[in-house]
């Protein structure tokens, strides 16, 4: 999303080869990893809701969220949950001995920024308080802030003792067994128009979350990321539709390539380009994000705002397409 953010310093992009110096378990069924560098050199600043893409020992790419702290430049951390219905990158990490092991980290990449606000209440579901946390860390007596953090169980539920050190009037911890689901009258009876929301969580709440923002019309308030893609629904019949072919430039080579009507961007650039990085492929994460350089782009993707795809000056190769006859990309 385009926004002000709390820091105003722009990132860069890097490839690391990192040490997962640790693994550690954090909650049933959660274990984090902290990588750092194998010469113990600083590793490249990040802020609250960045990402690291994280390429594991048998070549699977998965995306998972910084929460340690960002003030912290010698080691970075990231917790997983084991998905049992996912498509095998949480389960990798859980079975494998990593500790020791040098991995391929890209980023960090943050599309989940922290943005200026008068005051801030904060939705987590599950392994969604992964970005949140470091948001919260960042915050504490600089805004108001309060997070709303659900989960199936208190055991179930990570960093809660790194949350009980921000002060429990910040915090409402709420274990579905015992409490139920989120009461959400509850969490908007407390935001105001100077209010920004910021949710992350399993899409059941993220639906939930967003209908009843639109209810109360604050809808253009809420912030959230998805680590799973929207549900069938909420694809528009554009987005169904396959489109016609198109050629596609690849500046820095001066290669051109056709893309079939049933081919993706993403599947025409890996015939010339195998190491062409993507993950879920499905439009949501935001791996295979590639700079436009020329032509219309028919964004098919979870991610842009709609500034963001007014601008045309990127998109995601694995689930966009051309709306014009040829598109260059800086690739």
């Amino acid at each position: 999303m385009s926004m002000q953010t709390l820091e105003k310093e722009t990132v860069a992009e890097s490839v690391m080869e990192l040490r997962v110096r640790h693994v550690k378990w954090e909650a049933d069924g959660v274990h984090s990893l902290t990588f750092v560098d194998p010469e113990g050199k600083d590793l490249p600043a990040w802020t609250p809701g960045a990402h690291l893409e994280i390429e594991l020992p048998s070549g699977l790419v998965r995306q998972y969220s910084l929460c340690g702290n960002p003030n912290d430049s010698c080691r970075y951390k990231v917790a997983v949950l084991r998905d049992s219905a996912g498509r095998g990158g949480s389960a990798e990490i859980h079975d494998t001995v990593l500790t020791g092991r040098m991995l391929k980290v890209r980023g960090p990449r943050n599309r989940f920024e922290l943005a200026y606000a008068a005051n801030y209440i904060f939705i987590a579901g599950g392994i969604g308080i992964t970005p949140i946390l470091a948001m919260v860390q960042e915050l504490r007596e600089r805004k108001p802030w309060h997070l709303f953090y659900g989960g199936r169980t208190l055991d179930s539920m990570a960093f809660r003792e790194e949350l009980a050190t921000l002060g429990s009037k910040n915090v409402t911890l709420v274990p579905q067994d015992t409490e139920g689901v989120l009461d959400l009258d509850e969490v908007f009876s407390r935001v105001d128009e100077s209010t920004a929301i910021y949710c992350c969580g399993p899409e059941g709440l993220l639906g939930a979350v967003l209908a009843k923002a639109e209810a109360v019309g604050v809808a253009d308030q809420v912030h959230f990321e998805r680590f799973g893609a929207a549900p069938k629904a909420l694809v528009t019949e554009a987005e169904a539709t396959p489109a016609g072919g198109f050629e596609v430039t690849l500046e820095r080579t001066g290669t051109t390539l056709q893309v079939a009507p049933e081919e993706t961007v993403l599947e025409a650039i890996r015939r010339v380009r195998s190491d062409m990085p993507s993950s879920c492929e499905e439009g949501f994460c935001g791996t295979c994000e590639t700079r436009v350089l020329s032509g219309t782009i028919d964004h098919r993707d979870q991610i842009l705002s709609k500034a963001e795809r007014d601008a045309n000056d990127s998109m995601f190769v694995c689930v966009s397409r051309a709306t014009s006859a040829k598109i260059v990309l800086d690739l």
